[in-house]
């Protein structure tokens, strides 16, 4: 995966506090979640979600919080990737090891949650869920209106923006008449329903800490003001390529080789594997294929394969760990010999999915937006809706996140609604 930029990365607007205090808010917003999944990654929590009522309580009378809280914060760290589900086993997911020590982690962790604001706090039951579907897609520019204000913005105004979108919308999905008889525009929606759906929202905004409401009024707040300058400019969040990559861990010399050319990187990596015995420099590589990141767990593989055969035994080993186990099948067959573009053959199509889903993972979390649309082009299936079948069976603890930063980012309305959909009953259980 290139992410390599051809131009300098664009400075965000004056006034946005540095990066470090930004991760000190966002630290602060998820501090609960954060309790919750460090508890949970203990192996505290049994069984999936929802919690379980013992679970439940128990969660609260150790922390000291109330069982509404706990719930908040277990759905929470879940959405931010705090803490993963491995059938019936919550493990911390990669972002809550380096919570204290990488603010980039943390700032991602944030967005992540900042996208699924509509999961976060759903829409009243009582509203027509095409309606909470326009109401999601107009959001955005509710927020540019915020951010480009630099300051509070009435409700009147936000409201007769999000009445204008919501009916643009409404009038782009009429379909174009084939007959003489013209088809009727649809229906506005009432006043009173704009009004419900905008206070919905703006809750919900204000729930992950995007926004603070007044008297009237919304404001974005500096951690708000920073993520929608980030979609804008459709930048990614990712870790710097470190100084001496031949002396860094297999981690850090990975993440600095992250934004290189395959010929380059392959450079390094040969540099880095020249500096150490091979069976130790084998041996780190996997222990970081096994972690939660995915970006890493790929390229661990790319580096093994410059390895050549002593890796074999290693890699062929860990065929058993279903979340190694494409990985370990793909190289196996280049290093049997396949042409790379038919290696995929030797995965099933669950097997597939799941590597999908995986580097769809490392995209959304160290990529651009662009990147994760085009990534739907590689999936084995043929259509939308078979994809969204088969993520949601195959199991992938990043499914719910991966979905929800595709919806975010896809620009085809109806598909979004759909990759939403397909991550609200994921998040619920529903089928």
């Amino acid at each position: 995966m290139t992410t390599r930029r051809t131009r300098p990365a664009p400075r965000p607007p004056e006034g946005t506090p540095p990066r470090s205090e930004l991760a000190r808010q966002a630290r602060s917003a998820l501090a609960d979640a954060v309790r919750i999944a460090r508890w949970a990654a203990d192996g505290a929590i049994p069984g999936a979600p929802p919690l379980a009522a013992q679970a439940l309580q128990r969660a609260a009378t150790v922390l000291e919080l109330s069982p509404a809280q706990v719930r908040s914060g277990w759905d929470r760290a879940r959405l931010a990737g705090l803490v993963e589900l491995h059938g019936d086993t919550a493990r911390p997911g990669w972002r809550l090891r380096a919570w204290d020590r990488d603010d980039s982690a943390v700032l991602r962790g944030w967005v992540a949650l900042f996208d699924a604001w509509s999961l976060v706090h759903p829409a009243p039951a009582d509203i027509e869920s095409t309606a909470v579907a326009e109401a999601v897609e107009a959001v955005p520019q509710v927020l540019s209106l915020l951010q480009l204000s630099a300051g509070p913005v009435t409700v009147p105004a936000l409201l007769d923006l999000l009445g204008q979108r919501v009916a643009e919308l409404r009038e782009e999905r009429c379909e174009v008449p084939y007959g003489p008889e013209p088809v009727p525009a649809p229906a506005a929606h009432s006043a009173a329903l704009v009004a419900l759906l905008l206070d919905w929202a703006l809750e919900g905004l204000a729930a992950v800490g995007a926004l603070t409401l007044g008297a009237g009024h919304a404001t974005l707040t500096p951690l708000g003001n920073w993520a929608v300058w980030v979609k804008l400019e459709q930048i990614c969040v990712a870790a710097q390529s470190p100084a001496g990559n031949i002396e860094q861990s297999a981690a850090d010399m990975l993440l600095g080789c992250a934004r290189l050319t395959p010929g380059p990187a392959r450079d390094e990596y040969r540099a880095w594997l020249a500096a150490r015995p091979v069976g130790s420099a084998v041996a780190e590589l996997l222990a970081v294929a096994r972690g939660e990141d995915a970006l890493l767990r790929g390229l661990a593989f790319e580096a093994l394969r410059v390895v050549g055969a002593p890796a074999e035994p290693e890699v062929r080993a860990v065929v058993t760990d279903p979340s190694l186990r494409p990985y370990a099948l793909l190289w196996l067959a280049e290093y049997d010999g396949t042409d790379p573009e038919d290696a995929q053959d030797v995965l099933s199509r669950e097997e597939a999915t799941w590597l999908w889903v995986d580097t769809a993972a490392a995209v959304a979390d160290h990529g651009e937006t662009g990147l994760l649309v085009r990534h739907l082009d590689s999936a084995v299936q043929g259509t939308v809706p078979a994809l969204l079948d088969e993520v949601r069976a195959v199991g992938h603890p990043r499914t719910v996140q991966v979905l929800v930063a595709l919806a975010a980012a896809h620009p085809d309305p109806a598909l979004a609604k759909a990759v939403r959909r397909a991550a609200f009953q994921v998040h619920t259980g529903g089928a």
